[in-house]
């Protein structure tokens, strides 16, 4: 098994930390990862992408190296503001999210179109009125004190035994996943057990997940899906446990532009099980829209 490549150097951009690829590709992409992820989760893709595009991938406020929220909010409106800070410094983008980062994603190419060159998103978010196990779980780390409570009672668990049962949820198969990707995975979560705004940020961010599968009105995310002017890709995994990939159908007569993948062997994770072919899929979006809806800069 090859040796994987090294996660991306970062640095502080406005209030979030962002890891990016070397400069040099003629286009950029930001990428928003999911809940109780960060930025390291799409370093393999950007690895297939660099030639084509800069990337640019965020932590969210609260996650991987980003500071906590200055005023506390952790909702998906709040991420999404802190998404177009970015997309403000690097300029129009393509635009890539994965589950709560999808949810985010579609609220910015829908309130932002002049920022999202075209938007790929991974297994996102959005809201799915059948519960399967995985939302279900959210919905009760969202509920006041029983999620405070499960949270603690978590956290007395090894990390390795905690990076072991999400992996065992996200992927299809855990087997998979690379030794050198497995102890970065515990490492990081020894890191963020010592800082003191991880519960709230995560939770923060469950609670936000949970309030927009509630929304109504022309805010709710489907409502927003319907405005997205952006050439879209969704990509589901055959055997995610998260999200249903039923719902592409449903984001089949929503989105204007839509192309929609469904992947056999991945899981909820696709950029990380199988970036090859997620690369290949995006690739060809990417040269669908290079004389797209956003102007170059420069």
């Amino acid at each position: 098994m090859a040796e994987p490549v090294p996660h991306w150097p970062g640095r502080m951009i406005g209030p979030v930390h962002v890891r990016s690829t070397p400069q040099g590709a003629p286009e950029q992409a930001v990428f928003v990862h999911g809940l109780a992820g960060s930025a390291t989760n799409w370093t393999d893709l950007m690895d297939e992408l660099k030639d084509v595009v800069t990337g640019h991938a965020v932590d969210l406020p609260g996650s991987g190296c980003s500071p906590a929220a200055s005023d506390g909010d952790y909702g998906v409106p709040a991420h999404a503001r802190a998404v177009i800070g970015l997309l403000e410094h690097t300029g129009p983008a393509h635009l890539f999210g994965n589950s709560l980062g999808g949810a985010v994603s579609v609220r910015v190419a829908a309130t932002r179109p002049d920022l999202v060159r075209s938007l790929t998103l991974v297994s996102p978010a959005l809201p799915d009125l059948i519960p399967r196990y995985g939302p279900v779980r959210v919905a009760a780390a969202a509920t006041p004190w029983v999620g405070e409570w499960l949270a603690g009672r978590l956290k007395l668990l090894p990390a390795e035994r905690r990076v072991e049962a999400t992996f065992a949820m996200v992927w299809a198969n855990a087997r998979a996943i690379h030794p050198v990707r497995l102890s970065e995975a515990v490492e990081e979560l020894r890191r963020r057990d010592d800082l003191p705004h991880t519960i709230a940020a995560m939770l923060g961010s469950a609670r936000g997940i949970v309030a927009e599968y509630l929304r109504r009105g022309p805010q709710s995310l489907w409502r927003l899906a319907a405005r997205v002017e952006a050439p879209t890709l969704i990509i589901h995994g055959r055997h995610d446990r998260l999200v249903r990939p039923a719902m592409a159908a449903r984001a089949a007569r929503t989105f204007r532009q839509v192309r929609l993948v469904l992947l056999p062997g991945s899981g909820h994770v696709a950029m990380m099980e199988q970036p090859r072919l997620v690369a290949l899929e995006t690739r060809r979006l990417i040269g669908e829209t290079r004389l797209g809806n956003a102007p170059l800069l420069g």
